[in-house]
């Protein structure tokens, strides 16, 4: 009689149990970077206050644009919960700072002073140091539609000299298209 081949078959012996392992982490990863990657970053653009009539190069607010900038607090003004603000973005005119002083004291936030002469600049910052955040930029008449189509693609048409009240708030999804809501306060 023959002795019996020797046969050098492994046995898979870990394979359930480290495949399933293995399996599930690279879906845990996977989740993780869809979660992140799938926020969507609140932005509200609005128009400097009314500044008052003169013949100086940087007005500062008239007595009614002191008013819509308290109201603008008391609409953005939560310190915490749903539709808190992470940032405020400001350009270097004296109206602009002045109407989101009382915004940014009341959530007890520095303003970022930017010139808005690279406004694709601008709006790459935004996107990048806040996703899935809310932000607060206040700009200029001549500004504010140009900074819309850098950071959402859509078209606004051109602002009013004599028109304050336009609130317009931007939600920029990472994948996917950006919307844009249009308000009056």
């Amino acid at each position: 009689m023959e002795p019996p081949a020797i046969t050098r078959h492994r046995r898979p012996f870990l394979a359930p149990i480290w495949l399933p392992a293995l399996a599930g982490a690279l879906l845990l990863a996977m989740a993780v970077l869809v979660f992140h990657d799938a926020s969507t970053t609140t932005i509200v653009v609005v128009r400097h206050a009314e500044k008052a009539v003169g013949t100086i190069e940087d007005p500062p607010l008239s007595p009614e644009g002191e008013q819509r900038a308290e109201r603008l607090a008391m609409m953005f003004g939560e310190a915490s919960g749903a539709g808190r603000l992470d940032a405020i973005y400001v350009t270097n005119t004296h109206r602009s700072q002045q109407t989101a002083a009382a915004l940014a004291a009341r959530l007890h936030l520095l303003p970022t002073a930017m010139p808005l002469s690279d406004i694709a600049a601008l709006a790459a910052r935004v996107l990048r140091d806040h996703r899935g955040g809310a932000v607060l930029i206040v700009g200029h008449s001549n500004t504010i539609p140009e900074l819309i189509r850098e950071l959402s693609g859509k078209e606004i048409e051109p602002i009013a000299d004599t028109d304050y009240s336009e609130i317009y708030v931007l939600s920029v999804p990472h994948f996917g298209s950006a919307s844009l809501v249009r308000l009056k306060f």
